[in-house]
């Protein structure tokens, strides 16, 4: 972000990333709301004096997987559904994660990943399905086969999965890949091995799972809400006088 503040803080419509991931959590009913943090934990931290969050350090940088394993010990009283959410796609609609959690529940997978097809993945993560439609693992863009890298439907690194499994995974994980971490899509593969149900909602719109990695990213994610502004003002209507 060529900037030495936290990516999370950074701000769209005058408002932190973060603040727009924390309603989508609040709208969806969540009992509890645990915010992982790493670099500018206590610039984080001083950000949201007013929410009612349980915030969580991740001393050392070794992956996703790794940063909700520091979430374990707020989860283990706790018998029920988690959604993991990204705190830098502050274009996530609340109605997308209800669906997610809504298709979890009625296929009964232990694991539900929120997906979108590109055009160009990039450099996102594929997912890898059997022939039976079901997710199997899921494959980052620096591990994959040339045949892997050319599937379109992507990680968007949210999901829904039960408690009990999700803590006992992250523990199996390794970090014999290209970037040396514990990659949290590994869960999918451990889950699949063990016979368990994984499934796939699909985003309606890839773009309201995009990631804020660069000043670009911010750009077009603050002109792709104008777009929104302008949208609603004019399905409204003109103003009227009495």
């Amino acid at each position: 972000m060529r900037s030495d503040l936290p990516k999370v803080l950074h701000s769209l419509g005058g408002r932190p990333l973060l603040s727009y991931v924390l309603d989508v959590a609040e709208s969806i009913g969540s009992e509890e709301t645990i915010v992982i943090v790493g670099y500018g934990a206590d610039s984080v931290r001083e950000a949201f004096p007013n929410r009612d969050l349980v915030f969580v350090e991740q001393h050392l940088q070794l992956g996703t997987g790794h940063a909700v394993l520091q979430a374990r010990d707020c989860f283990s009283d706790y018998e029920g559904l988690v959604v993991i959410l990204c705190g830098d796609v502050p274009l996530l609609r609340p109605e997308t994660i209800s669906d997610l959690v809504s298709r979890h529940r009625a296929d009964q997978s232990i694991l539900t990943v929120l997906t979108a097809v590109l055009d160009d993945p990039g450099m996102y993560g594929r997912i890898v399905k059997n022939d039976d439609n079901r997710v199997i693992r899921i494959v980052e863009q620096r591990d994959a086969t040339e045949e892997e890298r050319r599937i379109r439907e992507i990680n968007t690194g949210i999901y829904c999965v039960d408690s009990r499994f999700l803590f006992s995974a992250v523990e199996e994980i390794g970090r014999n890949n290209a970037q040396g971490e514990y990659y949290l899509t590994d869960i999918v593969g451990i889950a699949a091995a063990k016979g368990y149900r994984v499934g796939a909602l699909v985003a309606d719109d890839a773009f309201e799972a995009m990631g804020i990695n660069t000043p670009g990213d911010l750009e077009r994610a603050r002109q792709r809400m104008e777009d929104k502004k302008v949208r609603k003002k004019e399905r409204g209507g003109g103003s009227s006088k009495t």
